[in-house]
């Protein structure tokens, strides 16, 4: 009997131990969201195949081959091919942009970030589509970009389509955003760990248990899916090598702060190529068309800058380069990828900051050479070195781009080293732009998400959220232009601004141009919402 009941007690302590975190499990609906993130790793991955399957038949049409190494078949052809591909790719994309609305742009890594903070109905299935054909058609003609961030737009895209027949709580549909990131990154780079760090650190901003099994399963998805298609090989395939000395540490810091420089003029050019476009009155055929155009021109002297770039990258990196070439095509990339873009042409910035950062390192492995012969170690181990020190700083992800850097290129030897100069690389470049790529891109639309969660979110609360509506027996108070009142569209920020200017407990709310009287605003709910929110986004963020 003792035994007996000795269990009955055990069990009742086991179950009301394990009872409230069951009930909390199945409240936040994670096995449903685990579920959906099966789907959204295979929608991602086949995003990924079928963009990158696509882009190759495009380049087909004019360069004659699929393959991502063309550069000698590119040397056979007429010059005016070179000129002519990406010029009518351009106007094909000028075309489309035209039936799909002047003003649309195609999308990428920025846009999940501001559909993640800000909930909106542009990132639709139908806007990603158009955006990623544009981007497709861009790469395929040659044109100067990156094809991660379309392939993260329109995954993301296909993720917010899944759990929108599904009634899920606000954080887990930022969940499902990110685990259509994550499926997509890794899918395109063969990199599953990357990926999930990737989407915490860029798309989520935080790091939460809660997030991070639906995340994994969806990269792991995808990378066995897309491992299955392409093969399990490393994107790029290093000589051997190994550090010289440790000695070689002080190099490598410099080398970092060489990689920030060349980050922040990179950000810089695309930023000012930006400003420029939007101050140049072109017809909306014209501007790709001209872009593609211009790009054309340069790839005369520098073929390696057309498309994703990865077989100069490739190269880069197994110093088969001459260091009058590395410089050169450091230039010629920048200013070949700030006109694609600019010029809305579609594509992203991670294939372009990766081919940057090979050319710097490589240079800068060169030179060293030639200063410190016995000491400095191949110009391959800087090359891949600066490539993750300048995607760091351009897309402000030090952890997760470092991980990807040694995932895609299979090594782990050199793994203080990449630290280092990440770390340095990112550090200078935010302290001269103090935003990464992705958060200028945001700033420019009035997004300042790095103002922290408290500012943010008073943005995302309206009066007419906080509106107490009159009392059955309450006189509606006549609208009085000269008495502090509110709009039904203020924010909570203007709302707790007003309180705490006039020091009022109560405020009118009105509502539409006649500014009609629809309630009062009390100064205690406003700062009830705005602590719940806190609550929630802390919750979300340590859950």
């Amino acid at each position: 009997m003792r035994t007996r009941a000795g269990l009955k007690l055990f069990f009742r302590v086991v179950y009301n131990w394990v009872k409230p975190n069951l009930d909390s499990f199945f409240g936040l609906q994670k096995p449903k969201l685990w579920a959906l993130a099966v789907l959204a790793g295979i929608a991602g991955s086949i995003v990924a195949i079928a963009f990158r399957e696509s882009i190759g038949l495009v380049q087909w049409l004019w360069a004659g081959t699929r393959s991502e190494v063309y550069l000698d078949q590119l040397a056979q052809l007429p010059w005016w091919i070179v000129i002519a591909a990406p010029t009518i790719g351009g106007l094909i994309a000028g075309f489309i942009i035209l039936a799909w609305g002047p003003r649309e742009r195609p999308g990428g890594v920025a846009d999940v970030i501001e559909e993640r903070a800000q909930s909106s109905e542009k990132m639709t299935f139908k806007n990603a589509s158009i955006s990623t054909l544009i981007s497709l058609i861009t790469l395929g003609s040659g044109g100067s970009a990156g094809r991660e961030g379309p392939v993260v737009y329109f995954a993301a895209a296909v993720a917010k389509s899944i759990f929108g027949f599904f009634e899920l709580p606000p954080s887990a549909r930022r969940a499902m955003l990110a685990c259509g990131v994550a499926a997509a990154i890794s899918a395109s780079f063969n990199a599953p760990i990357a990926a999930v760090l990737f989407a915490h650190e860029v798309i989520l901003g935080h790091f939460a248990m809660t997030a991070f099994v639906p995340l994994v399963i969806a990269a792991v998805i995808a990378a066995l899916i897309s491992g299955f298609w392409f093969g399990d090989a490393a994107i790029f395939l290093l000589p051997e090598f190994e550090l010289t000395s440790m000695l070689e540490m002080p190099a490598f810091a410099l080398l970092g702060i060489v990689c920030a420089i060349v980050a922040i003029l990179f950000q810089s050019s695309m930023i000012g190529a930006e400003w420029m476009n939007r101050r140049v009155n072109l017809p909306t055929v014209i501007r790709p068309m001209l872009g593609g155009f211009l790009v054309g021109l340069i790839a005369l002297a520098f073929p390696q800058i057309l498309g994703v770039g990865y077989e100069a990258t490739s190269a880069a990196l197994s110093n088969r380069l001459e260091l009058w070439l590395l410089l050169a095509l450091i230039i010629a990339k920048t200013l070949a990828t700030a006109i694609t873009i600019s010029s809305r042409m579609g594509g992203g910035v991670f294939s372009p900051s990766l081919y940057l950062g090979a050319m710097t390192g490589g240079a800068f492995g060169i030179i060293a050479a030639q200063f410190f012969p016995d000491l400095a170690s191949s110009p391959a181990i800087y090359a891949t070195i600066g490539m993750a020190a300048v995607a760091a700083a351009v897309l402000g992800a030090p952890v997760s781009t470092a991980v990807m850097i040694f995932e895609m290129t299979g090594s782990f030897s050199i793994s203080i080293s990449v630290l280092l100069a990440v770390s340095i690389s990112t550090g200078v470049s935010q302290a001269a732009m103090g935003r990464s790529y992705f958060f200028w891109q945001l700033y420019t639309r009035g997004i300042m998400l790095e103002e922290g969660p408290h500012t943010h979110l008073a943005k995302q609360i309206y009066v007419r959220d906080l509106v107490t509506s009159f009392g059955e027996e309450e006189t509606v108070p006549d609208f009085d232009p000269n008495m502090l009142w509110l709009k039904d569209t203020d924010t909570l920020a203007a709302a707790l601004a007003s309180f705490s200017n006039s020091g009022r407990t109560r405020l009118l709310a009105t509502k539409g141009k006649e500014n009609s009287p629809i309630g009062w605003v009390y100064h205690v709910d406003a700062l009830a919402n705005f602590n719940k929110a806190l609550l929630d986004q802390s919750r979300e963020e340590h859950g």
